[in-house]
């Protein structure tokens, strides 16, 4: 291989542009202030449920890890 992936290609000084970077549209192009009337799904409640149990069996594991090595 000849050519070093680390050194810069091309010819090295990158001319600035004279354009803006931002283009000022009040928002519109990304959503904005505009709010959907489509409502939220409905909340997944067995996801939720295991994610809450998941928690509570970490939180059990750590306090049978910290009373078998007599932290607590």
């Amino acid at each position: 291989m000849t050519a070093d992936p680390h050194e810069p290609s091309g010819g090295g000084d990158i001319a600035p542009t004279q354009e803006p970077h931002a283009v000022d549209d009040g928002g519109d192009a990304h959503g904005g202030d505009e709010h959907s009337d489509q409502p939220l799904g409905p909340i997944d409640l067995p996801a939720w449920a295991a994610g809450a149990l998941g928690i509570v069996v970490g939180v059990v594991t750590a306090a049978c890890f910290a009373f078998s090595t007599g932290a607590i």
